[in-house]
């Protein structure tokens, strides 16, 4: 039985491979032509770019690993059946339980690893991955270089005279405007300030004026911190229940949870329709296997996010329930009734 198992597991492992690999990289270049799109506001890196892939990396396997199981489980039994190897099996004896006992082992392990996947991964990486484009960005506002026009600085309207070799800036002026009074900021020299994602202009041997209707003001100064501007909004969590449990995107992060949680169960739930497809009797049902094979998959994906607006979390007890008792009642009629 032990060699019976490994033979079966083998042929899983070599088609589920041959079939993830391609899935695995059309769903890469899909999310990396989304994270192109960045490009357009801030400048990236190839590391940079590196750094962002890992990022939606446990996003991209759940798009690709719980599909790739359902598929290669059941081309293994169809090519087992087309090979006549399965109509033996049952000939010795063996029944159609022990295939779904066999197959339950690598779906099980499939089910922890995705849940680990977008339970505690999933969330890291996504703050990760906001924390960093938010940074980005602000740093992107800050690109500033002396030019005949200015720049917009938080509430100020800032020019610059000359770029200095070593990264600051020279004869820096700055204009504020309210209702109630004006500023003038002269500087000679100015440096942007990166303090854990709080962005600040430096401003060194200057003067300052305010003048309003009612009084006129000036200052000279040595150091002056313009602290008025972009703060990066850095998301922090402390566990991965806490980032469930919070408020932040609360509908997106229900949708996801909802959806990779009954991804994740996909591949234990669907062994009895796993079964069902593969086991064929090659002249009469060669030729509906992958419109089975479609039909299954589309199904469970429209249940999964079709529900989700009317039953919310009960759509993961209603779908996986009614899944696996409507799969059971097929793997009944169509493999146990005749082996």
């Amino acid at each position: 039985m032990n060699r019976l198992q490994k033979y079966i597991i083998h042929n899983l492992s070599i088609l589920f491979l041959s079939i993830f690999l391609p899935l695995f990289a059309i769903a890469s270049v899909i999310f990396l032509i989304k994270l192109a799109t960045y490009t357009a506001v801030i400048h990236l890196t190839i590391w940079e770019m590196t750094k962002l892939y890992f990022f939606i990396l446990p996003e991209v396997l759940f798009y690709t690993l719980p599909v790739t199981f359902f598929i290669a489980s059941v081309l293994t039994l169809f090519r087992l059946s087309t090979d006549n190897e399965i109509v033996v099996l049952f000939s010795l004896g063996i029944t159609p339980s022990f295939i779904i006992k066999t197959l339950l082992k690598p779906a099980l392990l499939l089910t922890i690893l995705l849940s680990f996947d977008f339970f505690i991964l999933f969330p890291h990486a996504t703050v990760l991955s906001s924390n960093f484009v938010s940074y980005k960005k602000s740093e992107a506002k800050f690109n500033l270089s002396a030019s005949e026009f200015g720049h917009r600085f938080g509430d100020w309207l800032l020019y610059i005279g000359k770029d200095n070799a070593n990264g600051t800036f020279g004869d820096v002026f700055l204009f504020n405007k309210n209702q109630k009074e004006e500023i003038l900021i002269e500087a000679k020299k100015a440096e942007v300030i990166n303090d854990g994602g709080l962005l600040s202009l430096k401003l060194s041997d200057g003067e300052g004026y305010n003048y309003s209707t009612q009084k006129f003001s000036q200052i000279n100064f040595k150091t002056m911190h313009i602290n008025d501007t972009l703060t990066t909004k850095l998301t922090t969590y402390r566990t991965p229940l806490e980032y469930w449990k919070s408020n932040d995107r609360k509908e997106s992060k229900t949708h996801m949870f909802i959806t990779d949680t009954l991804l994740s169960l996909f591949p234990v739930i669907s062994l009895f329709l796993v079964v069902s497809i593969g086991v064929v009797h090659v002249r009469h049902q060669k030729a509906k296997v992958y419109l089975y094979l479609f039909l299954g998959i589309l199904v469970f994906y429209a249940a999964t996010l079709g529900l989700q607006k009317i039953l919310i979390f009960y759509t993961i007890p209603t779908v996986a329930i009614v899944w696996l008792v409507s799969t059971y009642i097929i793997y009944r009629k169509t493999i146990v009734a005749r082996f």
